[in-house]
């Protein structure tokens, strides 16, 4: 076996003695001797990578180790050979080199498993990147006049980018991206410390770190600029003009990509760049990079590679998802072409592949289409790719086509998404915005599931989340819950008892504080008049109050089992002094008055009746002011005999009065 690999390498050299390849990835067959372990992980990784281990319950394995440091020595001792990129994860060396003799020695140590080609001693001038179809960056000067005026944010020119999604929501409720970090893989990032759309995230030290994992330097801002301008979409912030899906993350800047050639290193360099975010405790990566054909043909992949276990992006990215990591990537830009499917890592099964669509929800045609080739739904999603507002190099704000821009727009959300929900993991998050988009139910290879909206995947986190609990004695419910929320969202409390259909709102509980967070509420529900059996509750959380934009579901749903009935007769419990209900006239025929006088105001005030079997027979919700006030109910329906009618405040019961029906 080692002699036909010498051979193979051989036939990698011309006969005038020169180089067709000069780099080369080496794998190894094991970490042997390494003098890392799995009980001092600080070693390798950083305590921001062990929690989030330790937060989503996955085990340090060999594949957290670096590659064993001898191993990488007997490279170098090896002959003329320049180390690039050490992979962890995928247990291999990416070198450079022309040195036949070199490569030879390398092929026979006994810990290499294999030396292949990886790149061509040249670098042509024909990089591709996810760079836009069409790039038509220019200046809209142009503010949005739907921006509202109660959002947080002044978003000016991006709104349209954010609110196709609901994306203001978040940032609304407090979740703007404090706390959680990004790592941006691309091929550079021009000048982003001196353009305006930056001027917020660089004083607030919110760029962590930068490494070029092309040219093995600290310095990324001298390189193209395709990595800024997905960077602005998310980090912006010129109010009034132009702000990003997460302006408040921390943000790693990473070059795995060389805009000048096209070959599988940048592969090898990108898996390398995803393990520093895991392991510098990363939570995010957004990369609008893809690849399918190269500059040398021999390299190409094939529409059968796009199965997610093929490619080496493929396999690094979803390793990073392995290891806990929110993984986003764009679909590509091959809709209108040859190729016409998605571009790698995009097929990953565990990545949130992004297609792109205008702010009107029409799919681009440059948009890859999918699905990948072992029938995965592909793109997952899809955000705006048409016309993105962004940062461009000539210090404006201009726009841009592709999916290299529907990525970090999605990126950007997803993170203020996860902020929220830090319980769950990668994995949950991604199924939260399938399951919240526009096609959700109905998934194609054009946008996936569809175009998701935030506050329906924050509805759908918040019901996993959500814990309720009930007991029930001496005639009154107690109900216990948690959930999330903040002062501006509140909770309806419905019960159906027995011999009711129906669920009726009985009370209401409002959220507590300024940012949206973890909070425990109880509510007491009266039981007179409520006949023996199974009483059913359900809780509804409603996060978006307003008229217009009104968002709501039932987060939790309990049951208790009433053993003996609580039906009364006569007046219960005695009013206040001052206070009085009563019904006139009594007996009734067509309709009676109920004349309740208290000295404050019930604003939530609920009268229910029910017949002697303690069965509802009517429910209606009114408001009073302090004093007395007068209310009309209706009786004509009701057959003759005996009910009790109840007044409430709230869910608190304030007395029950006999009526007599005649």
């Amino acid at each position: 076996m080692k002699k036909i690999l010498v051979c193979l390498l051989a036939a990698a050299f011309t006969s005038t003695g020169h180089a067709q390849f000069s780099r080369y990835v080496i794998q190894f067959k094991n970490k042997g001797g390494t003098p890392y372990s799995f009980s001092a992980p600080l070693q390798y990784l950083s305590q921001r990578a062990v929690d989030r281990r330790t937060r989503y319950n996955i085990a340090i394995d060999s594949s957290d180790l670096p590659v064993t440091p001898r191993y990488i020595d007997s490279l170098r001792s090896a002959g003329a050979v320049t180390v690039l990129n050490a992979s962890r994860w995928l247990n291999s060396v990416s070198v450079k080199t022309t040195d036949a003799t070199a490569l030879a020695k390398i092929a026979g140590l006994p810990f290499v498993q294999s030396v292949s080609p990886i790149a061509a001693r040249t670098a042509s001038a024909s990089g591709k990147i996810e760079q836009p179809q069409t790039q038509n960056l220019r200046i809209n000067n142009a503010a949005n006049a739907a921006n509202g005026s109660a959002d947080f944010f002044n978003y000016g020119q991006s709104y349209d980018q954010l609110h196709l999604h609901n994306g203001e929501f978040l940032h609304n409720i407090g979740l703007r991206g404090q706390n959680m970090i990004i790592g941006m893989l691309d091929d550079g990032f021009f000048h982003y410390n001196s353009l305006k759309a930056f001027d917020s995230v660089n004083p607030a030290g919110q760029v962590l770190g930068t490494y070029d994992f092309v040219a093995s330097e600290t310095s990324v801002t001298e390189d193209d600029s395709h990595g800024m301008e997905c960077f602005s979409i998310i980090a912006a912030n010129i109010p009034g003009q132009f702000v990003g899906t997460a302006p408040k993350a921390s943000f790693y800047l990473f070059r795995s990509e060389d805009v000048a050639s096209e070959y599988p290193v940048e592969e090898h360099n990108w898996v390398c760049a995803a393990e520093r975010v895991d392991s510098a405790g990363g939570d995010v990566i957004s990369s609008s990079l893809g690849y399918n054909t190269f500059d040398n043909s021999v390299f190409d992949h094939t529409y059968q590679d796009m199965n997610g276990n093929t490619t080496i992006a493929a396999r690094g990215a979803d390793l990073a998802a392995k290891k806990g990591l929110l993984v986003i990537v764009a679909a590509g830009n091959e809709g209108d072409k040859s190729w016409h499917y998605i571009t790698t890592p995009a097929d990953g099964d565990s990545v949130l592949a992004v297609g792109a669509v205008s702010t009107a929800g029409v799919v681009a045609g440059f948009s890859s289409y999918g699905p990948s080739s072992d029938g995965q739904v592909k793109p997952d999603v899809a955000s705006v790719g048409v016309s993105t507002v962004l940062q461009t190099p000539g210090n404006t704000v201009g726009n841009g086509n592709g999916t290299s821009f529907a990525c970090p727009n999605m990126a950007g959300l997803a993170t203020c998404l996860w902020q929220g929900f830090p319980e769950f993991n990668n994995m949950r998050i991604i199924n939260a915005l399938r399951q919240a988009g526009s096609k959700a139910t109905t998934p194609d290879d054009r946008i996936g599931y569809g175009i998701p909206d935030v506050k329906k995947a924050t509805l759908s986190l918040l019901k996993d989340f959500s814990t309720a609990s009930a007991t029930a004695t001496n005639c009154k419910t107690t109900i216990n819950w948690t959930s999330k929320d903040l002062g501006t969202m509140r909770y309806e409390v419905e019960r159906k008892a027995p011999g009711e259909t129906a669920f009726t709102k009985i009370g209401e509980r409002q959220g507590t504080g300024s940012l949206f967070g973890t909070h425990g509420y109880q509510f007491a529900d009266s039981l007179i008049n409520v006949q023996a059996g199974t009483i059913s509750y359900r809780i509804r959380e409603i996060i978006d109050t307003a008229t217009a934009t009104f968002t709501a579901d039932y987060t939790d749903t309990v049951t208790v089992n009433l053993g003996a009935s609580c039906i009364v007769t006569g007046i219960t419990p005695v009013l206040a002094a001052g206070e009085e209900i009563l019904l006139l006239p009594n007996p009734a025929k067509e309709k009676f008055t109920l004349k309740i006088t208290t000295a404050y105001a019930i604003p939530a005030l609920i009268v229910r009746v029910v017949d002697a079997k303690g069965q509802l027979v009517l429910a209606e919700r009114k408001a009073k002011a302090s004093g007395t006030a007068s209310f009309v109910i209706p009786s004509y329906f009701l057959a003759s005999g005996k009910y009790f009618v109840s007044v409430y405040n709230n869910g608190k019961l304030l007395a029950t009065r006999e009526l007599l029906k005649l």
